[in-house]
């Protein structure tokens, strides 16, 4: 992969990129591949600012020089960058500003557990975009930044994410949907092979205190499974 080709806004501070799913933000013990080490092919010494986990698409910023790192980090410290994640999750619901407010604690297989007692604040606000026949489009926005905060904060009030399976969430088939739907001897396979989260925005102060606001669209299996769940229903 070229690391240019998925560079979807810069100027002299800071790069922002598409992240394709399926690859690490940092390194990572099955691939000698992550968005790290594909951003120091081309740029030596930038540095990530933040993490997707690997099977989350979308937006993520990097840091050409260490006074930009700073400069954005002390914005995530004061909780004053805000990012917009979209899922598809199990269930039909309407969410208006549901704020999930469930402490989390990384468990020592480096899955995150709710614990009242020992877990770190977490908060993520909640939004339905659209609802299909069994499942939810829904927009979240996380408050604070643990590891995999939507993912659980999202399964704990019983709306995991599609394809989610650490945390509960189920594949989606067609013939779930489609009514009389035959494969000729083929196995199905699901309208979404990975977490159906994607990271759609995030928006922060440059060096100059100038707003920088990024969307980026979705991947074509994430705007595939939506396609297909608004067709059958």
């Amino acid at each position: 992969m070229n690391f240019r080709d998925i560079i979807f806004w810069e100027d002299d501070d800071f790069l922002i990129v598409d992240k394709p799913e399926y690859i690490s933000t940092l390194e990572d013990r099955d691939s000698d591949v992550n968005m790290l080490s594909l951003a120091r092919s081309t740029f030596e010494s930038i540095m990530v600012c933040h993490r997707l986990d690997k099977q989350t698409s979308g937006v993520l910023v990097f840091a050409k020089h260490d006074k930009a790192y700073r400069h954005l980090s002390m914005q995530f410290e004061r909780r004053e960058v805000c990012k917009v994640y979209h899922a598809v999750v199990d269930g039909t619901t309407q969410f208006d500003s549901q704020m999930i407010k469930k402490p989390l604690l990384i468990a020592g297989s480096g899955r995150v557990i709710i614990d009242a007692r020992k877990g770190k604040n977490a908060v993520t606000e909640v939004n339905t975009i659209k609802k299909f026949r069994r499942h939810s489009l829904v927009k979240c926005r996380p408050l604070t930044g643990k590891k995999h905060q939507i993912r659980i904060h999202l399964a704990s009030i019983g709306h995991p994410i599609v394809s989610d399976m650490i945390y509960g969430g189920k594949e989606v088939f067609l013939s779930s949907y489609k009514k009389n739907y035959k494969l000729k001897g083929e196995v199905e396979k699901p309208l979404i092979r990975r977490i159906a989260l994607h990271a759609f925005a995030i928006e922060f102060k440059g060096m100059n205190n100038n707003s920088i606001a990024i969307e980026i669209p979705y991947k074509k299996d994430f705007k595939a499974l939506i396609r297909q769940l608004e067709k059958y229903s």
